[in-house]
């Protein structure tokens, strides 16, 4: 059977964990993770993005089921219950605006660029090999360095729940996955 030029996309996940490691500014790149979901249930009104062309999704699949890293157990039901899910896109969404919020202070010059990747949040790992100073303005390097801890730390936790339960759970809790069911919902509900 021919596979199509989506069953790939778990590749993009992987170079762009590769890039970032020896450039911090290739962060910018998961901006595409995403708009492109949500633009898909804007327009789309479906979830399309998310069953088909998610690479951190395809990634879990390919490691959990092609590769038997799972431990193959049933998701447990508190992380697909509506207050966990939103739960977590609340505490996602207030991390993501820490960072932007990180950014703005190095932009008002309140705060100097770290050079650091921050995982789980908490755990400050030294990456200051990833960014040589150039032209490039501090705000928009210290995004990056924001963005990629966001983007390693998410794509850590799916591969954590990944080896305990079924390949792909993450999806079941994933803030981008949460964010466009409540778009199609909305959507749906103005179409009625």
């Amino acid at each position: 059977m021919h596979k199509k030029w989506y069953e790939y996309l778990w590749l993009w996940t992987i170079l762009y964990f590769i890039l970032g490691f020896f450039n911090i500014l290739f962060a910018w790149l998961g901006m595409i993770d995403f708009c492109v979901p949500l633009v898909f249930a804007l327009f789309n009104g479906n979830k399309g993005f998310c069953n088909r062309y998610c690479g951190r999704g395809q990634l879990l699949r390919k490691v959990g089921a092609e590769w038997k890293c799972s431990g193959n157990r049933g998701t447990p039901g508190w992380m697909s219950s509506k207050w966990f899910r939103y739960g977590f896109l609340v505490f996602f969404l207030a991390m993501f605006g820490n960072m932007v919020f990180q950014t703005w202070l190095v932009a008002a010059g309140a705060a100097s660029l770290r050079e650091v990747i921050k995982l789980f949040w908490t755990i400050r790992i030294p990456w200051d090999w990833a960014y040589l100073a150039s032209a490039i303005p501090d705000w928009v390097v210290q995004f990056s360095f924001g963005f990629y801890s966001l983007m390693l730390t998410s794509t850590l936790i799916g591969l954590i729940v990944m080896i305990l339960y079924k390949p792909r759970t993450w999806c079941v809790f994933c803030p981008m996955g949460t964010m466009t069911q409540w778009i199609c919902k909305i959507r749906h509900r103005k179409q009625i």
